[in-house]
């Protein structure tokens, strides 16, 4: 298969653990973002006002955009994004968050 038979489109997928040092900082942050937002209904503002002040990973969500990774990089048009944020139970020795494990099993 050469390049031509090929498809244009690539998924990137990219898995991120962060550790929220200052929940403070975050909401506040995402909340000035949420104002900002010129393009939300009132509705909708208020919403996601009450959804940041209620938990800090919708405020990390309002703040993250995929956008923002690959604006920078030539050649590339954003196609489709979606993104979400959870809290989780987070053990870096654990074997499930091996982030490498792919990488171990060798050429293909």
């Amino acid at each position: 298969m050469n390049a031509n038979d090929t498809s244009r489109f690539v998924r990137l997928q990219v898995e991120l653990v962060l550790e929220i040092s200052d929940p403070e900082t975050l909401t506040d942050a995402a909340l000035a973002h949420v104002t900002e937002d010129a393009h939300a209904a009132d509705v909708e503002r208020t919403h996601a006002e009450a959804a940041v002040r209620e938990d800090v990973a919708e405020a990390l969500a309002h703040l993250v955009d995929p956008f923002d990774l690959i604006s920078d990089v030539p050649g590339v048009e954003l196609a489709q994004a979606s993104w979400s944020s959870e809290r989780i139970d987070y053990n870096p020795d654990a074997v499930e968050w091996d982030l490498d494990e792919d990488d171990e099993e060798g050429p293909a």
